[in-house]
């Protein structure tokens, strides 16, 4: 038996861990979090890091509160906002499952929707603003510095959280929450924001173990998240596949990743190749295709007449049950713009929504876009989720951590 080592007791620290979409994620007060993690810098990582259970080279997080995959290696903080005009700051962080890394660069759709009702629960926005039993509350994203606005429900006070939504990829309904990206796209350099290449449609060059020939064509786009949709037939995929098709196939994973590499360089995101581990998120990288039948994941039959066409994404490596919520919002601009490959699969033309198949179902979503002086903008994108507690109280976390 191995002696004892000695240790300072563990820290306890108010804390929520909430449902948001199809992610999950430990909420923080700023104001609860101990003092030298108020502040960025390695204190925090080191705090986000042992409550999720990271590094983890058994990729298990039995140590922590992540669920080691994407969707469930998070940590936000929600605090009184700093911005005119908006009731709280939102920021998230990313936690890789086995390196010693949180990614602050980017936002969590999903996640952005327990943001406006932890702002209610947390006792930041007062319920009493409620118009038709609806609280709006806008949300300053800090990671990327957007605003995002929630239309949470409410009853007798509190947060709603039962209800009859359902949402692809949660397997319980419950009350729908309407979120709002306003300008979702990312500041760009000439040739527009949105687009960063000014290009609708560009030509990567990737190895040749990825496409026959080295070329590929991809659109580029930034809103809601830097994004790289390339057409799945031109990588041999139907667009229909489950995660267990991806998953399981570490060459096919090192070919996406070799997609996001390409992707990113062409936009700016990266000046070299090994940049990329610095960002577990963006670009993300997804493959569209026209409306097709199939099975989703939960043995539910899509019908090619219940969608406008398919999308499959990748997060950190892997492809995602369902869709991320920021990938929804770069879908859905990018479906808004006419000659896109999105919206070409879609079937084009001009579009305000679409709802597209993804591994577990659907979903809808919308955007406003518009062209002025050869340039596309958007002004919002929309969609629905939903988002409860799980449980309150207190984590804990060693006290030698930071």
């Amino acid at each position: 038996m191995s002696p004892i080592k000695s240790g300072l007791p563990q820290i306890r620290i108010p804390a929520t861990y909430m449902r948001g979409g199809t992610s999950k994620g430990v909420f923080f007060r700023l104001e609860d979090m101990p003092e030298p993690t108020r502040a960025p810098g390695i204190a925090r990582d080191k705090l986000f890091q042992r409550v999720i259970g990271s590094p983890d080279p058994y990729a298990a997080h039995i140590d922590g509160m992540g669920g080691a995959t994407s969707s469930t290696s998070k940590c936000v903080i929600v605090s009184p906002s700093t911005q005119p005009g908006h009731d709280v700051d939102y920021l998230y962080g990313q936690i890789a499952i086995d390196t010693g890394f949180v990614d602050w660069s980017s936002n969590c759709g999903n996640l952005s929707t327990a943001a406006g009702a932890f702002a209610i629960h947390a006792g930041y926005v007062d319920p009493a603003r409620a118009e038709q039993g609806i609280v709006t509350v806008r949300i300053w994203q800090a990671n990327i510095g957007k605003t995002i606005i929630t239309h949470v429900p409410v009853t007798d006070g509190a947060v709603q959280e039962t209800g009859d939504f359902e949402l692809d990829g949660v397997t319980f309904p419950a009350a729908e929450i309407v979120l709002e990206f306003l300008d979702p796209a990312e500041d760009g350099d000439e040739g527009g924001s949105m687009f960063p290449t000014g290009n609708l449609i560009d030509e990567l060059d990737v190895p040749e173990d990825v496409v026959p020939g080295g070329k590929i064509k991809a659109t580029l786009i930034n809103a809601g998240i830097p994004a790289v949709f390339v057409n799945a037939a031109d990588i041999g995929y139907a667009g229909t596949e489950l995660r267990e098709a991806i998953n399981g196939d570490q060459a096919a994973l090192q070919r996406f990743e070799a997609l996001r590499i390409a992707g990113g360089l062409k936009m700016g995101l990266f000046k070299a190749p090994e940049d990329a581990a610095k960002s577990l998120r963006a670009p993300c990288i997804a493959f569209v295709a026209p409306a097709t039948s199939y099975t989703s994941s939960s043995g539910k039959t899509i019908t090619a007449e219940d969608i406008d066409l398919l999308v499959r994404a990748l997060s950190m490596g892997k492809l995602h049950h369902a869709m991320m919520g920021t990938a929804s919002v770069a879908i859905a601009t990018a479906a808004a713009v006419p000659g896109t490959l999105v919206n070409l699969a879609a079937g084009g033309g001009e579009r305000q929504a679409v709802r597209f198949g993804h591994p577990s179902g659907t979903l809808r979503v919308g955007a406003e876009a518009r062209q002025e002086d050869g340039h596309w903008s958007v002004t919002k994108a929309i969609m629905s989720r939903s988002a409860r507690i799980l449980m309150e109280g207190w984590v804990r976390i060693p006290g030698d951590t930071f």
